[in-house]
């Protein structure tokens, strides 16, 4: 296959604020719906025009300056997804006020860390559990911290000035409010700073990203030329608004008067999705990968139609995305499955799905490819926190699945010599926050980034991820192994919910598996295997033996430096909270060798040569 070097999609996007956004939309979309969120824990609904949010957000900016922050100074936002959240990150950046989003999951020395950093002067929390966290931060820097609680209901905190009474005193500060307000937001510039995001870190300390108000508009502006939302649409939101990939869509998405619902929460996705219905959805691979394993896991009659449903659903998406017609034959297989297993896909998402859209990390192919055939369009991107984040993307016009897209218009995409993708474009950040050494490493003086990422561009010119370059697993041997294509090839396997390989500067590659236990659990009970819980399932012999033909099986074709020897079974997930996985899914392989340590020392010991599989004890 021909490959290119270089790839560039040119168009003229003009400089721009956030703020520009902001009001252009108010003056647009005045009376209709920008945000919808459950006050509760049931399925009813509050509604908020974007004429609300406006007299929100001019009140919340008013009572920044009422608490004395002006234009430069930086706010932190260490909260789950709520409506606060977005009025904060609006008023903030209406006011000249950085804000930097924390993750809510992070713990109080990161925390801490982030706050001492940035030199943030006030923090936006949503509740009484991040109060106290964001409090032993600021005890533990040194340094009181101003604090605003979203949360109501919550009972009163020494030193917690509550999101409603921070609100009134701003409308009380300012007497002439609107003029005010709009004056302010008028001063902000393009080359201004909008935020500083830290990165997730899967080594080392988070750096801080700095991102100016032109970095993230003109984001905003390249995506909307080439998988423009609709005016009515409705989006679920629960990625992360501290994700800048859901927070770049949301600014998308406010811009183009889509109708934004936020989630109950990130566990709740499955039901949220059939109360909403909504039309748009962005996500990380992980979403895809539960519900395709949550289909996987069927059994008995209902089983044998889904896995018949995605040989037919397999080859009907191969013609269709090949640009040739199914056989008669087999569009009449297809209108089979599409009716007894795809739309029952697709209703249990809403009924309502123009398109996904996936980022953060890489998506199976495999899985991708299963969703085109159930009708259901999920549109990978490719970019990073330093990117604001796009830089390519998959569109109803140009998709190819197994790959990130083309890039987005105005941006310059190049392969280094050794294999690093380098992207310049007006989406580049502006640097490192005070790390001058680290910004001049990053990016070369004629504005190209090095993103770390190594791909390969097509002659079509999109985009594949083969891997990241610090991730690359070196043997003892001197070999280079890329483990993100061969643990998405075992992730696709009906067994298989999460897989993670290691092997830096050992003599071989090994592999930790997360099976899927009902898949598993079925398969034992047909075999005849009993087991009283899942360690007992894992120890069993033809257990093992299974597990070992399904990982085998799926990379047969690999090198023999890349297959990995040995394989580890193991019970519980990788998960954001036992700091395996960075907020935003990414596999922190330090962590897992460290959390998995007498497991990893059992594949290399002596006495274990001949043993192939091996049980978390």
């Amino acid at each position: 296959m021909t490959t290119l070097d270089h790839i560039a999609t040119p168009a003229d996007i003009p400089a721009g604020t956030l703020t520009e956004l902001f009001l252009s939309s108010i003056e647009k979309y005045a009376d209709r719906l920008a945000y919808r969120y459950f006050p509760g824990e049931g399925d009813a609904l509050e509604d908020v025009t974007y004429g609300e949010v406006y007299e929100v957000v001019s009140a919340a900016a008013a009572g920044l300056q009422a608490l004395g922050l002006t234009a430069g100074e930086k706010v932190a936002i260490l909260s789950e997804n709520c409506i606060e959240w977005a009025f904060a990150d609006f008023a903030c950046l209406c006011a000249g006020v950085l804000d930097v989003p924390i993750y809510s999951t992070l713990t109080v020395p990161q925390v801490a860390y982030i706050l001492e950093n940035s030199g943030a002067q006030l923090i936006f929390v949503s509740d009484t559990e991040q109060a106290e966290k964001a409090l032993a931060a600021s005890r533990q820097i040194g340094r009181e911290l101003r604090i605003v609680m979203f949360d109501p209901k919550a009972p009163p905190l020494e030193g917690v000035l509550v999101w409603r009474d921070f609100l009134e005193h701003g409308r009380n500060a300012a007497a002439d409010g609107d003029q005010t307000f709009r004056a302010l937001a008028s001063k902000v510039m393009p080359e201004d700073v909008a935020t500083i995001l830290y990165t997730s870190g899967t080594t080392g300390d988070p750096k801080g990203v700095i991102l100016t108000h032109n970095n993230l508009s003109s984001n905003v502006k390249g995506a909307e030329l080439v998988i423009p939302p609709v005016t009515g649409d409705v989006s679920l939101v629960f990625l992360p608004l501290s994700h800048v990939l859901q927070r770049m869509v949301s600014f998308l998405h406010f811009s183009a008067g889509v109708t934004q619902v936020f989630a109950h929460s990130v566990y709740t996705v499955a039901e949220d999705l059939k109360v909403v219905r909504p039309n748009i959805t962005v996500s990380v691979p992980r979403l895809y990968e539960k519900v395709y394993n949550t289909v996987m896991e069927a059994q008995g009659i209902k089983g044998m139609l889904v896995k018949w449903a995605r040989e037919v659903g397999g080859a009907w998406a191969d013609e269709k995305l090949a640009g040739e017609e199914p056989s008669v034959l087999l569009k009449l297989a297809y209108a089979v499955v599409n009716f007894l297993v795809f739309r029952k896909i697709r209703e249990a998402m809403g009924g309502r799905v123009r398109y996904f859209v996936s980022g953060g990390a890489p998506l199976s192919a495999e899985i991708n490819r299963f969703f085109y055939s159930a009708g259901i369009h999920i549109f990978e991107g490719y970019g990073l926190t330093e990117t604001s984040p796009a830089t390519n993307i998959n569109t109803p016009e140009h998709v190819r699945i197994g790959t990130v897209g083309r890039p987005l218009p105005g941006t310059e995409i190049r392969i280094g010599e050794d294999g690093e993708i380098l992207v310049r474009g007006p989406q580049v950040m502006k640097g490192y926050y005070e790390l001058p050494e680290a910004t001049e490493e990053a990016i070369e003086a004629d504005g190209w980034f090095h993103t770390g990422d190594v791909g390969e561009i097509d002659e079509d010119g999109f985009l594949k991820i083969t891997d990241r370059i610090k991730d690359i697993i070196v043997t003892a041997g001197g070999k280079n192994v890329a483990p993100q294509p061969i643990e998405n090839r075992l992730k696709a396997d009906d067994f298989i919910e999460q897989a993670v390989m290691l092997g830096d500067r050992e003599s071989y590659c090994v592999v930790l598996v997360l099976p899927s236990f009902p898949n598993l659990e079925a398969w034992a009970r047909k075999s005849g295997v009993s087991a009283l819980d899942t360690s007992a399932l894992l120890a069993s012999k033809p257990v093992q033996e299974h597990m070992e033909r399904r990982v085998m099986a799926r990379l047969e074709d690999l090198a023999r430096h890349e297959k990995p020897k040995k394989i580890g079974l193991i019970t519980e997930p990788f998960t954001v909270e036992d700091g395996t996985l960075t907020p935003t899914q990414k596999v922190k392989r330090r962590a897992v060798e460290a959390r998995y340590r007498k497991l990893v020392e059992a594949f290399y010991a002596e006495e274990n040569l001949d043993q192939t599989v091996f049980v978390e004890t």
